[in-house]
C-alpha cells in the first residue's frame, strides 16, 4: 500500500446539541495542532458553562492519526470520551478535539443512554463542521550562502514549495514544507547545490 499523504480534519470550530430525558448535551468540535491547546479550550468551556455537570472530551492528533486521548470527566468509565472518540474514528478525522458539555436533567440515562447521547452530540457537531483534506508535509530548514540564493529560489519555485519563514543575510536560511510524497525528489535536487545544509524539523 502506498503511503497515504493526506488526512481529513475540520476547517473551523463547529457545534451541535442533543437532548435526552431533560439532559442537554452541547458538543463543540475544534481543529487543533497539538495537545497543548486542549487545556485552554476545555477551561474556556468550563468558564462559559459553570452549571454544567460534566465536560467530557476526546481528541485525535497526528497526520498518521496515531495519538488519541479521552476524558470521561466523572461520567461512568467508557460512557463519554470513548463514544466521542469512536465518532472521530468512524469519520477518519484527525487533529480534532470534541468536547461535550452535559447539563443534567434530573433523570439518569443509564450506561447505554449515556453512550448514545455522547455519540449523538459528537455526531451533530461534526455534521455541522466543514471537513477539509490536507496533505502531509515535512518541514526542513535550508541554510546557504548569498551566492546560492538564485539556485535555491529557482528550485523552490519549480517545485511549488511553501516557504514558512526566511532570513536573507550574509548567511541565508529558509524553512520550507515539502509534500511527503515529493520529499525524496526535492532533497535529491537540493543535494546537487553545493555547500547547502538541509535539516529535518518536523511533519505537519
Amino acid at each position: 500500500m502506498l503511503f497515504d499523504d493526506t488526512y481529513q480534519t475540520i476547517q473551523t470550530p463547529a457545534e451541535g446539541v442533543f437532548r435526552d430525558k431533560g439532559s442537554k448535551f452541547l458538543a463543540f468540535a475544534y481543529p487543533i495542532s497539538s495537545d497543548a491547546e486542549i487545556k485552554e479550550l476545555v477551561a474556556n468551556l468550563k468558564a462559559e458553562n459553570p452549571k454544567a455537570a460534566h465536560h467530557c472530551w476526546a481528541m485525535r492528533l497526528g497526520t498518521d492519526r496515531s495519538v488519541f486521548r479521552v476524558n470521561d470527566d466523572g461520567e461512568p468509565s467508557g460512557t463519554a470520551g470513548r463514544p466521542i472518540l469512536n465518532v472521530l474514528l468512524s469519520r477518519d478525522l484527525t487533529n480534532v478535539l470534541v468536547v461535550v458539555v452535559r447539563y443534567f436533567g434530573g433523570t439518569l440515562l443509564g450506561v447505554p443512554g449515556l453512550i448514545n447521547a455522547y455519540k449523538q452530540a459528537a455526531t451533530e457537531a461534526l455534521s455541522n463542521a466543514v471537513i477539509i483534506e490536507r496533505s502531509v508535509q515535512d518541514v526542513y530548514n535550508i541554510q546557504f550562502s548569498h551566492q546560492q540564493m538564485n539556485d535555491v529560489m529557482r528550485l523552490v519555485k519549480e517545485d511549488g514549495l511553501a516557504i514558512l519563514s526566511q532570513q536573507f543575510d550574509n548567511d541565508c536560511s529558509l524553512q520550507i514544507s515539502i509534500r511527503k510524497t515529493k520529499v525524496n525528489q526535492v532533497l535529491g535536487k537540493l543535494d546537487k547545490i553545493q555547500d547547502l545544509k538541509v535539516t529535518y524539523v518536523n511533519t505537519i
